[in-house]
């Protein structure tokens, strides 16, 4: 399994291997002895899995407030998407900073996502499925959203996305009171 640090420190672009032949392939997409080898010991205890139809549709940029906040491995099961990490944590360097890469069926990436960061993708393909885990359990009242387009993220879209009606509301991130605090590790 590669894993390479990406410019927000702790989110981590991952890709596992794939063993193939002939009738495709096998990978291993997450092993937690691995992933502690490599200094990563976050605890999953839900996995989500959700299908956007249409080229465009952008879902995010999503976060959960502590004491409910979710770390996340997100993959995509089918299609392409494009994934994106947004630093909200008060007092951090790179607060409002953004990453982005195009996980696909294809390349196997997978991003990794701690707490403090919002979540967000726009679609590449139709029918594109993402697969995540997350280390805390969904909880409605800890959710929230910041707008799609206050980040200054270059989704490379072209026409408009298609979005719920929680994202289309959603505050800018200039107007956003983030819940999480940076803490410098020693």
């Amino acid at each position: 399994m590669k894993i390479t640090e990406t410019a927000l420190p702790g989110v981590l672009l991952i890709e596992p291997r794939r063993f193939g032949d002939d009738r495709g392939f096998f990978s291993e997409s997450w092993n937690r002895k691995t992933f502690a080898t490599h200094g990563i010991h976050t605890e999953f205890v839900q996995d989500n899995h959700s299908m956007s139809g249409a080229v465009g549709t952008v879902r995010g940029l999503h976060f959960q407030a502590p004491p409910s906040a979710q770390a996340k491995l997100v993959r995509c099961g089918r299609g392409v998407l494009f994934d994106v990490a947004v630093d909200i944590r008060r007092g951090s360097p790179t607060y409002g900073q953004w990453v982005g890469y195009e996980l696909s069926f294809d390349n196997g990436l997978q991003l990794l996502i701690p707490e403090g960061f919002l979540h967000g993708f726009a679609t590449r393909t139709s029918d594109t499925e993402i697969i995540y885990k997350c280390s805390d359990y969904y909880d409605a009242t800890a959710d929230g959203a910041v707008a799609w387009d206050s980040c200054g993220i270059d989704w490379g879209m072209t026409g408009d996305p298609i979005l719920s009606e929680k994202d289309a509301a959603a505050p800018a991130l200039a107007d956003f009171d983030s819940p999480f605090t940076y803490e410098a590790t020693p």
